[in-house]
């Protein structure tokens, strides 16, 4: 009990900094768009709880371990690091370094538009979701079994923190490599729709702000459609950003979606502009 206690201080003095500074500068977790990169964020999830054991395991050896020779013989506490751990941490990685690579190599060549994200802070719910913030299937059942093979990994250590690196089946790499192929596959098979990130509306003027916002190939600028109803859009050259002249009878909230070079976006839902709130009478 008391090794256990100790060894959950130790991840707790881990995991918390590192939480920390995620709360107020998620830089180093996010991708080129400024949104949670879910390839990222897994990858240093494993490489903390990897870091926590070994650290557990060295200072259990060099207490009540006995010393050095709890670290010998072919049964020791890392025996198993090369045959189940390594392959449990490589799923994570290959897909942080191909997705990146893919991600930055079709954004480049245009076959992939990556609106820059809104201002503030990153829900976590970027973790699951597409760049239109809707629930994407594959990031959820990476991160779902990603999340149950570690709660499996620190349980299991924390059961019996002498017994050193729990003794898991070889096959469990698959529950993370198998999803990290899922997600780059995803990556590499998502097509370049537009994306639609914000809208605003002055008057009877809705701008429509995202990505992806390309003219076809005989050079007719993107279509604007407003519950049901097509309209036609203004780019802005500079901004990007999409302008069209809403009916009269159309009143927020609205369905907007994006259509370009065939395309279209997911449904964006526009409000209307946020109402400030009253200041209350004091007596």
């Amino acid at each position: 009990m008391a090794s256990a206690l100790c060894a959950l201080l130790l991840l707790a003095a881990l995991a918390g900094p590192i939480c920390l500074r995620l709360r107020t500068s998620p830089a180093f977790v996010t991708g080129r768009d400024g949104r949670l990169s879910t390839s990222t964020a897994l990858a240093l999830a494993w490489t903390v709880i990897l870091v926590w054991l070994l650290l557990a395991i060295l200072g259990y050896g060099l207490t009540a371990g006995g010393g050095v020779k709890y670290f010998s013989g072919s049964d020791g506490p890392l025996s198993t690091l090369t045959t189940v751990y390594l392959p449990l941490l490589g799923g994570p990685y290959v897909a942080l370094i191909a997705a990146k690579t893919v991600v930055g190599l079709r954004v480049e060549r245009g076959s992939l538009a990556k609106p820059a994200a809104p201002s503030g802070r990153r829900p976590l719910r970027e973790l699951i979701a597409n760049d239109s913030g809707r629930t994407d299937l594959v990031d959820l059942q990476y991160v779902t079994l990603s999340t149950v093979t570690m709660l499996y990994v620190v349980l299991f250590f924390l059961a019996d923190v002498g017994a050193g690196l729990p003794r898991l089946p070889e096959e469990i790499w698959a529950l993370t490599g198998a999803p990290a192929g899922a997600y780059l596959v995803n990556k590499m098979a998502t097509r370049a729709n537009p994306v639609i990130t914000g809208a605003s509306l002055a008057g009877d003027r809705l701008t429509v702000e995202g990505g992806g916002f390309t003219p076809d190939p005989a050079g007719r600028p993107p279509l604007v459609t407003v519950d049901d109803t097509p309209l036609e859009a203004r780019p802005d050259p500079l901004t990007g950003a999409l302008t069209t002249t809403l009916p009269p009878t159309a009143k927020p909230p609205l369905t907007v979606v994006v259509t370009s070079r065939g395309l279209r976006s997911d449904p964006y839902c526009y409000e209307g502009p946020a109402v400030p709130a009253q200041p209350t009478a004091s007596n």
